[in-house]
């Protein structure tokens, strides 16, 4: 189990500077192309998303008021509202709009045809399957996690490979207005 924290993580900014991403977690390493990912990111202002072919992505608002996503002939301004995750094709030319300023998301792709990851809004306890990876993201409020019984809040997280057996005791939340994000990374069938 690897824990990160958002504000620690190293932002890169983008080639067209209309924002900048925390990576989380790429796997396989340095590879050329990743299995699957996930990322945090700002985004500072209206444009083109990067196109991932063969890639699928949940993308899920954590700050901001709101992020509208349009692609031609798919989806037109489709609304994503905090914590609500919105899953698109990565190959599709899609559009952000920022109607009230920027906004911060958690991007998870993973690639088609080998791995998938649907993304849920969670408020109760949490075990999550063995032989998964995954991606935990703290909403609000407090949760422990683990064996070790770390307390996670706010922008804090922890994510595992699908060999780790390190989600052990699984995931409680402590506070009650406590939501997280859980991508549930596994093998395509």
């Amino acid at each position: 189990m690897r824990y990160f924290d958002v504000e620690t993580l190293t932002a890169c900014g983008w080639r067209n500077g209309g924002g900048a991403t925390r990576e989380i977690v790429c796997r396989p390493v340095e590879s050329e192309e990743f299995g699957w990912r996930a990322s945090v990111a700002d985004i500072d202002r209206d444009g083109p998303f990067s196109t991932f072919p063969g890639v699928d992505r949940t993308l899920t608002l954590l700050t901001g008021d709101g992020v509208r996503l349009s692609c031609p002939g798919a989806f037109e301004r489709m609304p994503v509202r905090a914590g609500e995750p919105f899953a698109f094709a990565g190959d599709l030319d899609v559009t952000a709009e920022l109607p009230s300023g920027s906004c911060r998301v958690l991007n998870i792709m993973v690639r088609r045809g080998r791995w998938t990851a649907p993304v849920r809004r969670v408020t109760d306890p949490l075990v999550p399957p063995f032989d998964h990876a995954g991606v935990f993201y703290v909403l609000r409020g407090r949760w422990q996690a683990g064996d070790d019984g770390r307390v996670l809040t706010t922008g804090q997280g922890m994510w595992w490979d699908e060999d780790d057996n390190a989600t052990g005791a699984g995931l409680a939340p402590l506070t009650a207005d406590a939501a997280a994000l859980w991508a549930d990374v596994a093998p395509a069938e």
